[in-house]
C-alpha cells in the first residue's frame, strides 16, 4: 500500500480539509471529488493513528518489562517503539502529532535510561500527548524505580567506606542503563584505597628499585617523555606496586591500549599537547568507553557531564559524546591543554582533571607555592595517588621491557571510517550499506543512545575501508527515503525479476528506486512500502542440497509472514544462534519457502 502522505502534502489535507467543510449544506457538481478528497483523509488519519498506536504498543510493553526490572526486554522494546516510527513511510516532522509523540518519546526513554534529579521521565505527559491508555500507577511506578537509580554527580564516598578499604561506593550497575550500554567501573575508583606496602615504597633500600629511579631521573633530566616533571620517589614507588599487586591492572591496560592510543597520540599532537600525557586514558579508564566512576563521569576520558559540555560534547536524548572515541579525546585534550596553562605545570595540570581547578586553587594557597609535592598533603588522597600513578604509567608504557612488561603485545588499533549521515538515520541500513550489523556499529559508537542517529546530519564511525561505499549508497538516494529502504546484495548476472522474487517487491518499483541501473549490480535498493516493515536483511537463497547434507543441522522452510525469531520459536531453536548461523538478524522478514538452517543444540 502506499501511503496518503507520499502523494499529498500536509497543506494539502489541511486544504482539503477546508474544501470538504465549506461544501456541508450545498448542492455543487463536485461532490464526487469532494467525497475522494475526503476518504484520502481518513486513510490519512488512519496511517497516522496505526503507528501512534502500534508505537504505543512497543512503549507499554517497554514499561512493563522495566517495571520487572528486565531491563534487555525493555531496551528491546523501547527501540522498537521508536523505530514504528521511522520505519513508516510518514513524513514525522511535518505531521504535528506524529513529531510531537516522536520527540517526547525519544526524551520519555532516555530519562528512564538515565534520569537526573531536574529531568525525570514524564511518562504521563507522552500518553497524553501520544494518545495511549498507559495507566498512571504504572506511570508512575517507572517514574519512580528510575528515580532510585539515579547517580548523583555532587555525591561523596563516605568516609567510612574508604576507612574500611571498600572504595567508594558504586551504583548498582544492573541499575544503570539498558543493554545499549553497559557500565563498568572506572579503574580511578581504585586509586582512592590503593595503601603502598612498606615493601612497595621501598626505593633506596631495594638495588632494583634504586637503578630504576635512577633511570626516572636521566629521562626526564634529557626530556626524552617529551615534557618535564618533577621526579620524586613515590612515582617509583607506583611502579614496584605496578611490578607486583597492580601487574594484572598494567598488563590489561597496556594491551587495551593498542587500540586507541595511535588515535590519542594524534589527536593530542593536533591540539599541542606531549604525546605521553594521553597515557592520562589508562589510568582513567583502563582505555574502556564504557567505564563509569562513582561520581558519574564516563567514557575513556571520564569527564563529569558539567566539564564536558564545558568542552563541547553533547549529551541529548540521542547521544552522549562522553563516550565517543574522537571527541571525547579532542575535549580532553583541550582541557588538559586550559589546565597546563593556567598552573604551569603538568603535574597541577593533571591534578586539576581528577578533583578540578577549585581543589587545586585551594591547595596551592595552603602550599603557599604552585607546585605540586608542596600541595600534596592539601589534595584529596585519590588525587595524591592518581599523579604519581599516571607518571609511573607513562614510564613503564615508554619501557616495558625495562620494568618487565616486554612480553605484553598492545591489541591492534581500532580502525573505522568516518562518515557523515543523514538526520535520524537508522543503523540497520547504515549496517547493511556497510557490510556489518547494527552491534558492531553500536560498538564502533558507543556514544549512540538507541539505534538511530540524532535529528541532524551526524559524524558516525563505519567499519573500515567501507567508508567511501557507504558514502557513494547514500548518495543515490534522497535523505528523507533513507529510512524506507533495505538493500539487497545482488549477484553476478541477476535479472530484476530474481531479485522481485527474492525480497518481495516489483520489478517497477525495485528498478524506480535504483534509477540508471539496467540491471542488478552490487547493493541494491529495495524501496519499504507500508507502514507495518521490521529492519529486512536479505541474502542469496540456500542450496538446499548442501544445507541438507551439513551434519547437524536442521532445513526447514518459512512461512508467509514468518521472521527469524518466528521461525525458531516454532522449531524449539534459538533465534540469535539461527540469525547468525544463516547470516541473518532476529527480526529478518523471510519469504514463503524460504529454506532455513537450523543448528542443531
Amino acid at each position: 500500500m502506499i501511503s496518503f502522505i507520499n502523494r499529498f502534502s500536509v497543506g494539502a489535507v489541511l486544504a482539503a480539509v477546508a474544501v470538504v467543510g465549506s461544501a456541508f449544506g450545498q448542492v455543487t457538481s463536485t461532490r464526487s471529488n469532494n467525497d475522494t478528497r475526503t476518504q484520502d483523509i481518513v486513510r490519512a488519519q488512519d496511517a497516522v493513528n496505526d503507528v501512534l498506536v502500534r508505537s504505543g504498543v512497543f512503549f507499554k510493553e517497554g514499561l512493563l518489562a522495566y517495571e520487572d526490572r528486565k531491563l534487555s526486554d525493555a531496551a528491546e522494546k523501547f527501540n522498537r517503539s521508536v523505530e514504528v516510527f521511522l520505519t513508516s513511510t510518514l513524513n514525522i516532522q511535518r505531521e504535528g502529532k506524529l513529531q510531537g509523540c516522536y520527540n517526547q518519546l525519544i526524551e520519555t526513554v532516555y530519562r528512564i535510561e538515565f534520569p537526573i534529579d531536574s529531568q525525570l521521565p514524564q511518562v504521563r505527559n507522552l500518553s497524553g500527548t501520544c494518545g495511549w491508555n498507559i495507566d498512571n500507577t504504572l506511570a508512575d511506578k517507572v517514574a519512580s524505580l528510575a528515580k532510585s537509580s539515579l547517580i548523583r554527580p555532587n555525591a561523596t564516598p563516605s568516609t567510612s567506606t574508604v576507612a574500611n578499604g571498600q572504595g567508594p561506593s558504586i551504583p548498582d550497575q544492573s541499575q544503570i542503563g539498558f543493554n545499549s550500554q553497559e557500565f563498568v567501573p572506572a579503574i580511578g575508583d581504585e586509586l582512592a584505597t590503593i595503601q603502598l606496602t612498606e615493601e612497595e615504597q621501598q626505593v633506596d633500600a631495594n638495588p632494583v628499585a634504586q637503578a630504576q629511579y635512577q633511570y626516572i631521573q636521566y629521562a626526564v633530566a634529557n626530556k626524552s617523555l617529551g615534557f618535564s616533571f618533577q621526579v620524586h620517589p613515590m612515582i617509583q614507588q607506583y611502579i614496584n606496586y605496578y611490578r607486583g599487586r597492580g601487574r594484572q591492572t598494567m598488563e590489561v591496560g597496556l594491551y587495551r591500549s593498542g587500540m586507541f592510543m595511535r588515535m590519542a597520540r594524534r589527536i593530542f599532537k593536533e591540539e599541542g599537547i606531549p604525546e605521553n600525557v594521553a597515557w592520562l586514558g589508562q589510568v582513567e579508564s583502563a582505555w574502556k568507553p564504557s567505564a563509569l566512576s562513582w561520581a558519574a563521569a564516563s567514557g575513556l576520558w571520564q569527564f563529569i557531564p558539567g566539564t564536558g559540555a564545558r568542552y563541547g560534547l553533547q549529551r541529548t536524548a540521542y547521544v552522549d559524546e562522553r563516550n565517543s572515541f574522537e571527541e571525547a579525546t579532542r575535549a580532553s585534550a583541550r582541557y588538559l591543554k586550559f589546565l597546563y596553562n593556567r598552573y604551569g605545570n603538568w603535574e597541577l595540570g593533571i591534578a586539576a582533571y581528577n578533583c578540578g581547578e577549585g581543589n587545586v586553587d585551594r591547595a596551592i594557597r595552603r602550599a603557599g607555592v604552585s607546585n605540586f609535592w608542596a600541595a600534596y598533603p592539601y589534595l584529596p588522597q585519590e588525587t595524591r595517588n592518581y599523579v604519581p600513578n599516571i607518571l609511573a604509567t607513562i614510564l613503564i608504557a615508554n619501557n616495558p621491557g625495562q620494568y618487565g612488561f616486554g612480553h605484553i603485545r598492545p591489541a591492534a588499533p581500532l580502525e573505522y571510517d568516518r562518515v557523515r549521515v543523514p538526520a535520524s538515520t537508522n543503523l540497520s541500513i547504515l549496517a547493511q550499506a556497510s557490510d556489518t550489523t547494527v552491534q558492531y556499529l553500536r560498538y564502533l559508537n558507543p556514544h549512540l543512545r538507541s539505534n538511530v542517529t540524532p535529528p541532524t546530519p551526524y559524524i558516525i564511525n563505519v567499519p573500515a575501508r567501507k567508508g567511501d561505499e557507504v558514502v557513494a549508497l547514500f548518495r543515490r538516494i534522497p535523505a528523507a527515503k533513507i529510512n524506507n529502504t533495505n538493500l539487497a546484495n545482488s549477484a553476478t548476472g541477476e535479472s530484476w525479476q530474481n531479485l522481485s522474487n527474492r525480497t518481495g517487491v516489483s520489478v517497477a518499483d525495485l528498478m524506480a528506486a535504483n534509477p540508471g541501473m539496467a540491471v542488478p549490480r552490487g547493493k541494491v535498493f529495495v524501496p519499504v512500502a507500508g507502514n507495518n516493515v521490521q529492519a529486512t536483511s536479505y541474502s542469496r537463497p540456500t542450496n538446499a542440497a548442501a544445507s541438507a547434507a551439513t551434519a547437524g543441522v536442521k532445513v526447514v522452510k518459512a512461512k508467509a509472514g514468518d521472521t527469524v525469531q518466528k521461525l525458531a520459536e516454532r522449531n524449539n531453536a534459538n533465534p540469535t544462534e539461527v540469525a547468525k548461523f544463516n547470516g541473518l538478524l532476529p527480526n529478518s522478514v523471510l519469504g514463503a519457502g524460504r529454506e532455513i538452517k537450523i543448528p542443531s543444540r
